[in-house]
């Protein structure tokens, strides 16, 4: 029996990190101007311009408008909308709904690529613990980003702690993925998985972590528009992601916002400069 070869995996250098970290910035200050901005009335194609103004003021690319023919510069992901929601003008926010909102940009050559969910003018407690969760199980798999770690370290991380949460559903059919020079690379990461299985993490890596928890069951299926998936059960869904670089002295990560600075000193990860 023959063992599958691992895919090659672009590694960077500390100098083509920075760079990263230069693209990450302009999707952290274009996150966090769309936070802001989330309220009752709002359009998803509202935010989508906001969006692309905030890249391509920054000198980046969105790196998602027209990719295999998607329209929008961000994915916006409505309640039971899992991931890949495209961005429409009928599509208006209400009180109390959830919106995930997932934004890529390249900047000199480089992509940056993370997401966060948002609760529209109020939170409701389940909600709230959804979101909660998500983010956790996202830094649980971030903190597992070492050298000499594998990637089944990532997705049982990110898996035993949601199992560990109650009844939430850890969406398997899409994951993470390597990042660089291309949006997305090899190798791809599951969101669950066995330790000490899997490729083998290497200094220069870099990774977009994104669990997706669901409220209720796992399961997931894809409309007709050919992007947007949604809970086959109709339960609410909460999606983060940040992209991160390998180094000796932990995970950097190299989307980082202002809010994450708790999370990151918490962690012990290196200092991404805010």
């Amino acid at each position: 029996m023959f063992r599958k070869a691992d895919p090659a995996v672009q590694l960077k250098t500390a100098a083509e990190i920075a760079m990263m970290r230069e693209a990450g910035k302009v999707v952290a200050r274009t996150l966090d101007r769309l936070r802001a901005a989330v309220e009752p009335g709002m359009s998803t194609l509202d935010l989508d311009e906001i969006a692309e103004r905030s890249i391509r003021e920054a000198g980046a690319v969105p790196s998602f408008k027209g990719y295999y023919g998607f329209t929008g510069s961000i994915c916006a992901s409505v309640n039971e909308e899992v991931v890949h929601g495209i961005p429409r003008a009928d599509k208006v926010l209400r009180r109390g709904d959830l919106i995930s909102i997932d934004c890529g940009a390249i900047l000199d050559g480089w992509h940056g690529d993370s997401a966060i969910t948002v609760a529209v003018g109020e939170t409701r407690a389940q909600d709230a613990r959804l979101m909660e969760v998500c983010e956790e199980a996202m830094w649980r798999g971030i903190a597992e980003l070492r050298p000499g770690n594998r990637l089944g370290d990532i997705g049982a991380a990110i898996d035993g702690y949601m199992r560990t949460q109650g009844r939430f559903g850890n969406v398997q059919e899409y994951g993470g993925h390597g990042i660089g020079t291309e949006m997305h690379m090899d190798p791809h990461v599951l969101n669950y998985g066995r330790r000490g299985k899997g490729q083998q993490l290497v200094e220069g890596m870099c990774l977009a972590i994104e669990p997706m928890a669901n409220a209720g069951t796992r399961h997931v299926e894809q409309l007709d528009d050919g992007w947007t998936v949604v809970t086959r059960d109709g339960e609410r869904s909460a999606h983060f992601e940040h992209s991160v670089a390998i180094t000796a002295d932990g995970p950097l990560v190299l989307t980082a916002r202002e809010d994450n600075r708790e999370y990151i000193a918490r962690l012990g990860f290196p200092d991404p400069g805010f």
